[in-house]
């Protein structure tokens, strides 16, 4: 396939607020340092930011925090065309850190504009020919938009390959709804990441190993699950790979998986593997893809939220 197609990535942009005590004393009230966030917007700017052609189809507010996301994403060389002008609110997320730089979120999140796609929006958003469609978190399971994203998914499929990244918010949403649509998104898609938090939100006490080849038998052919500092954990349609972390200073895990896609879509699109039903990928692309993921996430763990690397800091 040919890598001058581009990656749509589709799904929502979010203003991360990460909270601190101020002067170091909580009885003087909290100081909010809001930065760019929301995993497909973050997975949108590490592609671009590592040389993929990318487009962004994301329904962008025309308030602070909207403005703030566009000079992101185009600052950062992604195409914009695909993201209408919203009349609606951006959502805002408070993000509070622990010890590990893990990030617990609250969302404002209600009748806000991410979610209020339209399919005539959708369709006017696409370029003619994409190479690859990725999208998840809260897009994919939040009305009245999350339907019409499942419809495109299907309408794509036969050309287009699908890379699905559910990233649960059990604050937001309940993971049961996530384990209704997860067998769908299984028949849709050719590439499914998710994050041991994910695996344990969606299926508690069970093996990722076990996991992926309940995913499989469902149909999606490429399973990844990140597992922190241990890792990731491949599986091409059975065919089991496990790559060690890359090492990093961690500041926080903000946009690390987000992240961690963004390095595999770029090498597998630079390899010409994207396009259609991945028939023709081997264990030895995915392990060279995860590789690169890791090395992407360990950089973007090494700063202040959600800031993937650019290629030449590789």
């Amino acid at each position: 396939m040919s890598p001058t197609r581009p990656v749509v990535v589709l799904g929502e942009c979010v203003a991360d607020a990460f909270a601190a005590p101020r002067s170091g004393d909580p009885a003087a009230g909290l100081d909010l340092a809001v930065v760019p966030g929301g995993g497909p917007a973050t997975t949108a700017v590490a592609l671009a930011r590592l040389g993929t052609p990318t487009r962004f189809l994301g329904r962008l507010s025309g308030d602070v925090f909207g403005r703030l996301f566009r000079e992101r994403l185009a600052g950062s060389g992604v195409d914009l065309t695909g993201c209408p002008d919203a009349a609606e609110p951006s959502t805002l997320a408070v993000a509070d850190l622990d010890a590990a730089g893990r990030a617990r979120y609250s969302f404002h999140a209600e009748g806000t504009a991410d979610w209020q796609w339209t399919a005539t929006e959708l369709t006017a958003g696409l370029p003619a020919d994409p190479v690859c469609l990725h999208t998840g978190s809260l897009a994919l399971v939040r009305d009245p938009g999350a339907e019409r994203v499942e419809e495109l998914l299907d309408d794509l499929r036969p050309r287009t390959t699908i890379s699905i990244d559910p990233n649960v918010r059990p604050g937001l949403v309940p993971p049961d709804r996530y384990r209704r649509r997860l067998p769908r998104w299984c028949a849709a898609a050719d590439i499914l990441r998710l994050s041991d938090d994910d695996l344990t939100h969606l299926h508690p006490d069970t093996p990722p190993e076990k996991a992926c080849d309940e995913w499989h038998a469902l149909g999606v052919p490429l399973v990844v699950i990140t597992l922190g500092e241990k890792g990731a954990l491949a599986s091409l349609d059975g065919t089991r790979l496990h790559v060690p972390a890359h090492p990093s200073d961690v500041v926080d895990t903000v946009g690390a998986g987000d992240a961690f896609m963004a390095g595999l879509l770029h090498h597998l699109h630079s390899a010409g593997r994207l396009g259609g039903r991945l028939a023709a990928l081997t264990p030895e692309d995915v392990q060279d893809a995860v590789t690169l993921g890791t090395a992407v996430a360990a950089a973007t763990c090494a700063v202040r939220g959600p800031n993937p690397p650019w290629r030449h800091d590789l």
